[in-house]
């Protein structure tokens, strides 16, 4: 902690001899520490100059009071000084011991703190405040302000009654309050008639500092319109400096009825403080003669405890005006709070009553100006200044504070005390004071009862209403005749009536304590079984002590060595040792024990013996698992009798004890153990899908008599492969959803759906699309599986487009799934049968051949260009044949004689030659034929134009596959239900839907099929283009692995499903079989 000594550390003490107390009246020896500065002579009888030998200062030092005796001690320190400020040394200042010695602060907190060694006196964290002390509170003028503090000086050596030191802090005034006014803004009225030269009161400030710190200084500052008319005087009376407005020029309410000026108070401290205020000047009409009062002060004495509305005094005050000039009011003028809350001023009257309780020992003068002012126009005041002082009522008792005194510490209301202590040892610190003053204050204090103590007084310096004494013994005790003493003092003072009080002190007798416990055997052995119950008797040990009372009663407690430490407990009255736990003689085969007995005195005495515990030993020890609980992890797929994990047993016995059998508990076969290594080996491939966990547990039982045993729990963690596909759940294959050409690009308008049931990396899906989008219409989210438009729908785009979506899980190496997602883009969905047959030929289509929009569209686009070349060839070929007929025609002429009548010509003759484009139809597998125009029956010539205009493709892509129907892709709306006609009025009967359609039969497998979870599965990285092999529920390039698993369920009628997800500005529809 760091000291921050003062500037005024004392270097040399000044002794005051004869001087006296004001309050009793005595002589004192007065030390004070002197500021640092030169030594002067003292002037002696005639003025001379005369120097203090060396010699007579040495005898005056004889002659101060010893540091027995009390001795009044005093500083000077300025207010508001930081924590941990060094005050004052009482040992180095005033010569008190510094070794061997306690110094106690008894009188003086919170703001003083005494150093126990030394007697340095600091200050600490609660700052003294000059202001705000209460003993400095209502001082007059030029009074100091005393902090008073006692310190109690006890020997630590001789042990002998404390000495008391009483001393004062005189806490000196620092400039740390600005002054101020009491309002902001001041009104003077002023009469407009006022002679040059006249003055007028202006209301002081006040400042809570005092002495040069208070208010020094006032100033005014006046504008250009007020500089010529006014002035400042400084008047200083009995209360200070009071302030006078000097009225220098004539004043004329008509020209101008107000001045604002600014006067400004300074105190004199360093630096100094200020503040300002308003000063404003209201000229008024003329009032001539201004109150008086018929002394300028007024005195009065009130008794405390006055009764409310009891008369203190009346001031008077005389007007020479007549009427309202002349009537008066009275009112407080700068009076303290207290003032106004004590007492009432009657307005009219002046009359000063009393209006709540007044207490002398709270406040004893009461100081303030009453102002009287008249009712004039221009009113004019005078003030008078009143003293009231309080007279003392005997209505306070004398109040006994007991406190400790030295190394005696009181609690509870009493202290304790040894039985060998010497006689006139003080025991507590006695004060006695009384709030009244006079007579009523002189305190008589006496020891009541039989009692072996007295008082002494322990200050010379006490006034009569405020005493210290020493509470000390008489006789030396003892503690086997009276164990405790109960003290009762009473005070009295000397009012009429006299009034007592009392306070008891109970004091008890301390024994001494000079025996030492001893044990009736200092080593005991003891033979003890391990595995016993916990809390069994070990063994019990005996003490005794020649003392008496608490000396004689005894603690038994243990100090065992660090490997017993927690194992052993001892009943601290009885002696009596159990164990805590059960002891294994495989840890530790024996424990040493140190019993130690310590009496209750004060010191306490002990004494000491060893107990020695040999432990027998038995089959005690479970077998062990290294783990609680062991977790493996395996692969799925494994070959039986793998080996899954390994588990360690240990045995803390020997021999057959530790010779341990290992089982597998619920078995069920799947796992075995081998005993010798500790191996777990599988009866089974694992299958994470059929069952991720396996948990069973072991038993481990050894050879003793009778055997212990342990369990362990066991978890096999299955580990996932990627031998599971992913299997789409929506769409299915064979719906298909209705695509309107005003449908919004990023529009979502299909939902691919699927799920994998392997775990982790081996089931997080990608969505791609593999095919059927040649011109990028659609994309599909890779993780969400929706299906958006990219671009505007065009003209060629209308029709079935059928997108083969690829869905593939992330193992390695990945698995995917293949769905039919089928898109119809139309206005409508008038005709079903067109859809249904379009979708047929969806299903019976490899994957690798795209099917988007209308394939007509783009050959109706060169059907012009064909069907020119065509004619222009027909014509070219006509020409050709005529030109060989001609020819032809020539030679048999030229042949011939002439013509022969009656002779058929051959057939052969004209007969064209077999065309080269029907050879060109059966050039390349898969390339489709037409089929020849069917010829058109009667009953069509009345059908409507639009049915004329359809034109039908027979496609085989095989042979002895039956044709197949390929209509337009796209019809006006309204359109018939073409399909339903030509079941009936179909011209072509050689193209009629025979059961072997796609429709109907299941000759093609292709459209039968698919499966309803629209899933084609296969592995690796290339596209499935079709396949060989079907079932009744899915393609997979891999059977099926778990047929409780599989999603797809046999083709079954039911009603369409909605849609996941809205779709704006699209029209769909679902078709299920």
């Amino acid at each position: 902690m760091r000291h921050h000594p003062l500037s005024f550390q004392p270097t040399r003490v000044a002794l005051s001899v004869g001087s006296n107390d004001p309050g009793s009246g005595k002589s004192l020896l007065i030390l004070e520490p002197a500021r640092m500065g030169p030594l002067k002579p003292s002037p002696g009888p005639g003025g001379q100059q005369l120097l203090l030998p060396p010699l007579l200062l040495a005898l005056l030092l004889l002659l101060a009071p010893s540091p027995g005796h009390a001795t009044r001690v005093v500083y000077k320190v300025p207010e508001e000084q930081p924590p941990n400020t060094l005050i004052g040394s009482l040992a180095a200042d005033y010569g008190f011991p510094d070794v061997g010695h306690l110094y106690k602060l008894e009188v003086g907190a919170p703001y003083l703190r005494v150093d126990g060694k030394t007697g340095d006196i600091f200050t600490t964290e609660t700052s003294i405040d000059r202001e705000g002390l209460r003993e400095c509170q209502n001082q007059l003028p030029g009074e100091p302000c005393i902090l008073e503090f006692e310190v109690s000086i006890t020997d630590l050596v001789q042990n002998g009654s404390p000495r008391l030191l009483e001393g004062q802090i005189e806490v000196q005034d620092i400039n740390d309050n600005t002054p101020n006014f009491a309002s902001p803004v001041i009104t003077l009225p002023i009469p407009e008639n006022t002679n040059i030269g006249s003055l007028f009161s202006i209301p002081v400030a006040s400042d809570r500092d005092a002495g040069p710190n208070g208010v020094a200084t006032y100033e005014l500052q006046a504008g250009p319109e007020a500089q010529e008319l006014f002035g400042l005087q400084v008047a200083e009376d009995q209360e200070g400096k009071q302030p006078q407005l000097i009225v220098m020029g004539n004043l004329d309410r008509e020209r101008w009825d107000s001045y604002d000026l600014t006067i400004k108070v300074q105190d004199g401290g360093s630096p100094p403080r200020a503040s300002s205020a308003l000063l404003r000047v209201t000229v008024l009409d003329t009032n001539d003669n201004a109150p008086k009062f018929e002394r300028p002060s007024y005195e009065a004495e009130l008794s405390e405890n006055s009764p409310i509305g009891h008369s203190v005094i009346q001031v008077k005050a005389n007007d020479s005006d007549q009427g309202a000039n002349a009537e008066i009011d009275y009112t407080f003028h700068q009076a303290p709070e207290v003032v106004r809350r004590l007492l009432r001023l009657d307005r009219n009257t002046g009359l000063i009553t009393v209006q709540g309780p007044v207490d002398r020992e709270d406040l004893s003068t009461l100081r303030f100006s009453v102002l009287a002012k008249d009712r004039g126009t221009n009113p004019k005041s005078a003030r008078a200044q009143v003293v009231v002082t309080v007279k003392d009522m005997n209505d306070n008792a004398p109040t006994i504070e007991i406190r400790g005194i030295g190394l005696v510490t009181h609690q509870d209301g009493m202290a304790n005390i040894s039985e060998d202590v010497a006689e006139e040892t003080a025991v507590a610190l006695v004060q006695v004071s009384d709030r009244d003053e006079g007579e009523n204050a002189a305190v008589t204090c006496v020891v009541a009862g039989d009692v072996p103590f007295q008082l002494r007084q322990a200050s010379e310096t006490g006034s009569d209403s405020k005493k210290k004494y020493f509470l000390q013994t008489t006789t030396p005790l003892d503690y086997e005749k009276v164990k405790d003493y109960t003290i009762e003092i009473v005070a009295v003072d000397s009012g009429n009536p006299p009034l007592s009080s009392t306070n008891s002190l109970r004091v008890q007798v301390v024994d001494v304590n000079d025996n030492a416990p001893v044990f009736t055997q200092s080593i005991t052995e003891v033979a003890f079984p391990e595995n016993n119950k916990p809390g069994e008797v070990v063994a019990e040990v005996t003490a005794s002590d020649a003392d008496s009372g608490s000396n004689a009663e005894l603690v038994y407690s243990l100090e065992p060595e660090p490997a017993a430490k927690g194992l052993f407990t001892i009943s601290p009255e009885t002696g009596e040792i159990r164990v805590k736990t059960s002891l294994d003689r495989e840890q530790r085969d024996s424990y040493e024990l140190k019993v130690v007995a310590a009496d209750r005195g004060s010191p306490s005495l002990q004494g000491t013996a060893t107990v020695l515990v040999n432990v027998l030993d038995c089959n005690d020890n479970d077998p062990k698992f290294m783990l609680s609980g062991y977790n493996f992890s395996v692969m799925e797929n494994m070959p039986a009798l793998s080996p899954v994990g390994m588990v360690t047993v240990i045995d803390g016995d020997k021999g057959e004890n530790a010779r341990v059998q290992l089982t597998v508990e619920q078995d069920n076969g799947d796992f075995v153990i081998q005993n010798g290594t500790g191996t777990i080996l599988s009866s089974l491939s694992f299958d994470r899908e059929q069952q991720s966990t396996y948990t069973f547990q072991l038993k481990a039982v050894d050879g003793g008599v009778p055997p212990r045993s342990a369990y362990v729990g066991v978890t096999i963690n299955v580990l996932d492969e990627n031998d599971n596909a992913p299997f789409i759940t929506a769409p299915s294959n064979t719906s298909h959803r209705l695509l309107t050409p005003q449908t919004r690009l990023g529009e979502t308008v299909s939902q691919v759906t699927a799920e994998d049931i392997d775990s982790g990396v081996n089931a997080e899906l990608t969505y791609s699309i593999a095919g059927g989008n040649p011109y990028g219409l659609f994309q599909i989210g890779s993780h969400s599986g929706a299906i958006t438009l990219e671009k505007e729908i065009e003209r060629r785009h209308h029709g079935l487009h059928r997108l083969v979506v690829k869905v593939s899980d992330r193992g390695k190496p990945p698995r995917y799934g293949t769905a039919l997602v089928h898109l119809y883009v139309n206005e409508t969905l008038a005709n079903r049968t067109l859809l249904e047959t379009l979708l047929g030929h969806s299903l019976d289509t490899p994957l690798d051949i795209d099917i988007a929009g209308d394939p007509e569209y783009e050959r109706s686009k060169q059907r012009g260009n064909i069907l020119f070349g065509v004619v222009a060839g027909v014509v070219a070929v006509a020409l050709l044949i005529a030109l060989a007929v001609l020819v032809r025609y020539c030679r048999q002429r030229e042949a011939k004689s002439g013509y022969q009548a009656g002779k058929k010509e051959t057939k052969d003759l004209y007969a064209p030659k077999p065309s080269s484009k029907a050879a060109k139809g059966n050039k390349g597998k898969g390339k489709k034929s037409k089929s020849p125009k069917p010829v058109k029956p009667l009953e069509d010539e009345d059908e409507p134009g639009l049915q004329k205009s359809l034109k039908f493709n027979l496609m085989s892509d095989a042979p002895g596959d039956s044709p197949r129907i390929h209509l337009p892709l796209n019809y006006p709306p309204g359109s018939p239900d073409l399909g339903r006609h030509y079941r009936s009025n179909s011209p072509l009967p050689s193209i009629q839907l025979q059961p072997q359609s796609p429709s109907a039969s299941k000759k093609h497998q292709v459209v039968q099929d698919l499966p309803p979870a629209n899933t084609f599965v296969g592995t690796g990285d290339t596209t499935s283009t079709g396949s060989e092999q079907y079932s009744d529920y899915s393609y997979r390039t891999n059977p099926p692995k778990y047929p409780s698993k599989q999603v797809g369920q046999p083709l079954r009628l039911s009603a369409p499903r909605p849609l996941p997800h809205p779709y704006h500005g699209a029209i769909w529809t679902e078709v299920w079989e």
